[in-house]
């Protein structure tokens, strides 16, 4: 059979179907780093057109745009469908993205919930007692929705920028915030800014949804049914006056995420088998089937919605709302208004000290039992870059403003997304100013990392290369088939030549259903060890991976002095099958289904393993374990 192979980059292959069970997120932060770009674009688009020809601008999007089905009529302008419609879509990804963390990312561990939502919530109410400060006594204070939400989408592509001047787990925490962010914002789109409440409309979407929830308790995976009830309930609560997007958000956090089953992946192995054996259509049918339901709804759903959305919804979005026709008159206003100067001080102030003082707060009252997952300076920097509010800031502005007050507001959101890096750039020039010491606790922290290895390292069981007591560990659960751990072997050998304070594990995870010397090979080598050649066999088995036959075997038992008899009875009696029996338990309580992958002092690494990147790893993991120290 072929093996299944990933295309990508060099040192990122891993053999079986899934390349980790947590890059669900490393996609989506890839995904909305390289849309920032792309909404920039449309946002300079949008300004552009609207100076440019302000009356075709306002002509397009003001255009009526109906959907008859019998008696039934939704009509709106094609900048509601845009807000109301499309983003729906933007919402339903947020709500996959908020369970996915909830499920499998760092909020899984319940506890680390605290942090976050205080953090989005402080990051929220500061900024909202500014504005309402602000625009006290004013009919304006009515639009303090729009100064508190941040857009996920320019926040992490702007502090990509930065590259690794912050840790990587920067990325993951403001976006943990940010999802409090957002439900938040949805929230208060539904309560506050909703239209007048049609109560038998708002009946009925309940009971839509909860016919949704019957379904999905009945195990319902197709899509088409969930597609037509979610379109049914859309419409029910756009008809009842409540903002309709909330029905994409509650179908996202309905929508389970969880790691992929190495017993699944093997069955879909052997739906393949059986297909390439007999190329029916109903087995094809079955292979596609079973191929898919290894990967999680939740997976699939952000594999398919999340580039349309960041590529073409929020884009379009920027392009219809984005759009402020600038004069002198114009601006010598707006720099008046208490609309634009709320918005300003509450994205530029009020998010820096809500999620700064939040984070703080629980930090204090928690006694350090609960700490953000960065260093302090980290946190400001998260808090400055939270400081870009745009796609939410820009919706709930058009539910609460229109004419020249809506324009300031637009002008406030677009002038903080432009400030807020700026503002993140002197966080990083101020950090870098500081010795080398205080300056790494400043940007990691010393908090306790997630442990995704279930089975710790014992040095006096586990197979160990390098120091004993170095203060770095990395772990490679691996088979001696799989091409992609050959490739990673003489990476792992110039890792440990180049830093002689790591330790380096090998594990046994013999993936049978593709490679069938895997599982006698790594027998082999547990054989070896009992005569104290682990290593040497190791080496051989990765370097001939080819050659894994019975009398290859044999052959390098006698290549390496051992006894050979002893070895070949130690093979016939599957002596180290136990051995290899408790490795692969504590790959699947640690979640692993493909080889190779690597635990880093505990962590889960994601991504290539070339030596660049691992050294890069290692090293930040040496850095927290010296704060520790």
């Amino acid at each position: 059979m072929t093996e299944p192979r990933e295309s990508g980059p060099p040192f990122s292959g891993r053999t079986v179907w899934t390349q980790g069970l947590s890059t669900p997120l490393r996609e989506f932060l890839r995904t909305e780093t390289g849309s920032a770009m792309v909404l920039l674009v449309a946002t300079l688009a949008a300004l552009a057109w609207a100076n440019i020809g302000p009356a075709s601008y306002g002509t397009v999007w003001r255009m009526p745009v109906s959907i008859h089905l019998g008696g039934f009529e939704v009509s709106q302008d094609l900048r509601g469908w845009v807000n109301s419609g499309l983003m729906t879509f933007f919402f339903f990804v947020v709500g996959l993205e908020a369970r996915r963390e909830f499920d499998m990312g760092e909020l899984r561990d319940r506890r680390r919930l605290v942090l976050p939502l205080a953090a989005g919530v402080g990051g929220m109410a500061v900024p909202v007692a500014i504005y309402l400060t602000v625009n006290a006594g004013s009919p304006s204070a009515h639009g303090w929705g729009a100064a508190m939400s941040t857009d996920t989408a320019f926040a992490l592509g702007m502090l990509a920028l930065f590259g690794s001047r912050f840790p990587a787990r920067l990325r993951t925490y403001l976006l943990t915030v940010t999802v409090v962010d957002d439900l938040v914002a949805l929230g208060v789109i539904t309560i506050f800014y909703s239209e007048r409440i049609t109560l038998p409309a708002l009946l009925a979407a309940i009971g839509i949804f909860g016919v949704i929830l019957l379904v999905r308790a009945a195990g319902v995976r197709r899509g088409l049914p969930y597609a037509l009830l979610g379109v049914a309930a859309w419409a029910a609560l756009f008809k009842s006056g409540v903002e309709p997007i909330v029905i994409g958000l509650a179908m996202g956090l309905l929508t389970y995420a969880s790691p992929v089953a190495r017993g699944d992946l093997e069955h879909a192995t052997d739906l393949f088998r059986l297909f390439r054996e007999q190329p029916t259509p109903e087995l094809a049918r079955s292979a596609s089937m079973g191929l898919a339901s290894t990967i999680s709804p939740n997976e699939r759903l952000q594999q398919l919605y999340h580039p349309g959305v960041s590529y073409l919804v929020v884009p379009l979005f920027a392009l219809s709302n984005a759009g402020v026709t600038i004069s002198g008159d114009f601006l010598a206003r707006a720099l008046t208004s208490p609309i634009t100067i709320g918005i300003l001080l509450a994205y530029l102030v009020g998010k820096p000290v809500g999620i700064i003082g939040s984070s703080w707060l629980v930090t204090w009252l928690s006694r350090g039992r609960v700490r953000p997952p960065v260093g302090w300076a980290s946190v400001t920097a998260a808090g400055t870059i939270a400081g870009i509010g745009f796609t939410v800031s820009l919706l709930i502005a058009t539910l609460a403003f229109d004419g020249p007050q809506l324009e300031e507001a637009k002008l406030g959101i677009l002038t903080a997304a432009l400030c807020a890096p700026l503002m993140t750039w002197v966080v990083y020039r101020v950090t870098a100013l500081l010795p080398k010491r205080r300056r790494i606790r400043a940007l990691l922290g010393t908090s306790e990392s997630i442990v995704d290895l279930a089975a710790p390292v014992d040095p006096d069981r586990d197979h160990l290369r390098g120091p004993r007591q170095a203060p770095v560990t990395v772990v490679e659960y691996g088979d001696f088939e799989c091409p992609y751990c050959g490739q990673a072997e003489p990476v792992i050998r110039e890792l440990l030549t180049d830093l002689g304070d790591v330790r380096y594990v090998w594990r046994h995870l013999p993936l049978r259903d593709v490679h069938p010397g895997a599982q006698l090979a790594a027998e082999a080598a547990e054989a070896a060890a009992e005569q104290g050649a682990f290593w040497e066999m190791h080496d051989l088995l990765l370097g001939n991976q080819n050659d894994l036959r019975v009398r290859d075997l044999i052959r390098y038992a006698e290549e390496l002095g051992l006894d050979v008899e002893r070895f070949r009875d130690s093979l016939r009696g599957h002596a180290g099958a136990g051995r290899v029996a408790e490795d692969i338990d504590s790959a699947d309580l640690s979640g692993v289904s493909g080889t190779p992958t690597f635990f880093i002092n505990g962590r889960r690494h994601h991504g290539a393993y070339d030596i660049a990147t691992l050294t890069s790893a290692v090293r930040a993991a040496r850095a927290r374990a010296a704060l520790k120290s």
